[in-house]
């Protein structure tokens, strides 16, 4: 009893052992498979070790490891490996054997058994006498044998056989890790190269940087600080140069590379997708509207938040799809499952910085990481901010400090709000344009919104009506509706707490007489209609709908 009992406590001990080598240090599959035959020699005291794996795909086994008899060194484990993987099927010698039947071969005599190949001796010299070869199993699976040689006294005994059984479950656990580890590790580098191919095709041209660092920034752009200039009408091409004179006037360029910022301005250009609306111009028109902002409230913010809110804006609808975070949730986009919130502000942000860590591309490079990291912390804050969901809560804890008078400038909690909701009236600037501006960006918006509303009627989803085509009559009351309820709001506050945007309201009045007097036009067509109706209804008798269709499908298609 008590040799029994010391001898399944020394076998516990080296199955621990083994435990710990194994999984604290799982770097890669030859690793493994090297320590399992190191292991595996000590435990039945063999001279030589081999593990087949199992090729489902193909049935066979292969091994690309070999126990040459040499000294093994855990700490400094150095695989022998053959000069060209070994492969034969899964039926063929004694390996074979077992891995096609799952079970244990103990063979006193190797030469004496049929399944024997001897030609492995005959290459290397060696004399096989023992063999003993066990399957290993995970999940009722067999994945490997593990092959033992030459046991070095005597032959592998019943004990043996009971110990090594024990230890191969371990074994599989090993190798069932170790092959995860691998393809984890191969999946990094797949990874990897796939982002080092992206971010080559994502970054800006040598001829694009080359072309804009030999543009001459202009000295004075008077008419830029206006907040009724249009930024659409600068071609696309100037407008990354715009960009330039803009950062230049707005910030010390002793901090910052020249080279840096023509590479990061082209390469968030090129960032921007062919949406109608959410692309590089909206982007530009949004960051023109804070250079404006700050230009005219005059160190409102500190350089830094001035800086993070330029940059902000500059970056923040990268790589938009022109799709609503609620498409991306409802359409189960890969997107929505990895951010649940603010689906497009997250992504638009993570693009963000993903463009900083390009080689050439960090504008903020010789900051400090305090710096670095508020200018960082104040760009996601202001990316996240203009997700129009977060808008109503920013505009009542800002609307309530201003009213009860508790609204502290030296509170840097106090003036992220303000940051926030300056983000949001700059996200939608487009509304305090001159009319003209106001009225064609309005179209190419609903463009994009219709496109949306088109692919959610395909998947038989009913969209809202400003994405619905079929209510194309009713924009003008719409957009009295969006500037009554959210950019007026949005612009009075400012003001109030800003008074030099007081013109950000006078513009999205301006715009909601002219949306107003186009819902009232709109609206005295429809009474006039119902009125033709009712009278044909009366000569008719049943009224004459299909003309009715006819000319609300016209109405439909208006847009003003």
């Amino acid at each position: 009893m008590y040799h029994t009992m010391t001898k399944q406590r020394k076998l516990n001990d080296f199955l621990l052992a083994v435990t710990r080598s194994i999984f604290q240090d799982i770097v890669s599959m030859d690793t493994v498979i090297m320590k399992i035959m190191n292991y595996a020699k000590k435990l039945v005291l063999a001279d030589r070790a081999s593990l087949f794996l199992v090729d489902t795909k193909t049935s066979e086994l292969y091994a690309r490891i070999f126990d040459t008899g040499d000294h093994y060194d855990e700490n400094s484990p150095k695989p022998v490996r053959s000069q060209k993987e070994i492969r034969f099927p899964m039926d063929k010698g004694v390996a074979g054997h077992v891995a096609s039947t799952g079970q244990i071969l103990n063979i006193q005599d190797a030469y004496a058994d049929e399944r024997f190949n001897r030609d492995v001796d005959l290459q290397t010299g060696y004399t096989t006498k023992t063999i003993l070869c066990m399957p290993i199993f995970i999940r009722g699976s067999i994945i490997g044998v593990v092959q033992m040689v030459n046991k070095l006294s005597g032959v592998f005994t019943k004990s043996d056989e009971e110990s090594f059984e024990m230890f191969a479950v371990y074994c599989g656990l090993a190798l069932h890790h170790a092959k995860l580890y691998d393809k984890i590790r191969r999946s990094e580098q797949k990874y990897k190269v796939a982002l080092e191919v992206l971010s080559y095709h994502s970054q800006c041209s040598d001829e694009e940087f080359e072309s804009l660092r030999n543009k001459p920034v202009p000295d004075e752009l008077p008419s830029l600080v206006r907040y009724e200039f249009s930024p659409w009408a600068v071609d696309n091409d100037d407008k990354p140069l715009y960009v330039i004179y803009m950062f230049r006037d707005l910030f010390c360029m002793a901090r910052y590379d020249m080279e840096t910022l023509y590479k990061f301005t082209l390469t968030i250009r090129k960032n921007y997708r062919t949406v109608p609306y959410h692309n590089w111009s909206h982007a530009f028109s949004v960051a023109h509207a804070m250079y404006t902002i700050i230009k005219t409230t005059k160190n409102k913010f500190s350089p830094l938040e001035a800086l993070g809110l330029f940059v902000a804006c500059l970056c923040h609808d990268l790589d938009h799809r022109g799709k609503t975070n609620a498409f991306m949730v409802k359409s189960a986009s890969p997107l929505a499952a990895i951010y649940s919130t603010s689906t497009m502000e997250h992504h638009h942000f993570n693009q963000t910085v993903t463009i900083l860590q390009h080689e050439g591309h960090n504008i903020f490079k010789h900051m400090s990481s305090e710096e670095y990291k508020q200018v960082l912390g104040d760009i996601r804050h202001c990316i996240l901010a203009t997700d129009l969901a977060l808008f109503f809560g920013n505009k009542a804890k800002l609307k309530d400090m201003h009213e009860k008078n508790t609204f502290e400038w030296d509170n840097t909690e106090h003036r992220k709000y303000i940051q926030a909701i300056a983000m949001t009236g700059c996200d939608l600037c487009a509304s305090i344009k001159p009319w003209d501006v106001q009225r064609e960006t309005v179209r190419v918006i609903f463009e994009e919104f219709y496109a949306q509303g088109d692919e959610e009627k395909s998947q038989g989803i009913t969209p809202m009506a400003m994405m619905d085509r079929s209510k194309a009559y009713e924009l003008p009351q719409m957009e009295v509706g969006f500037i009554v309820g959210i950019c007026l709001p949005c612009y009075e506050l400012l003001a109030q707490m800003m008074p030099e945007t007081r013109p950000m309201v006078d513009g999205a009045s301006a715009n909601l007489k002219k949306w107003k007097e186009l819902a009232e036009i709109q609206k005295q067509a429809e009474e006039d209609k119902k009125k033709e109706d009712v009278h044909h209804g009366k000569e008719n008798g049943d009224g004459s709908d299909k003309d009715n269709l006819t000319e609300k499908k016209k109405q439909e298609q208006k847009l003003p």
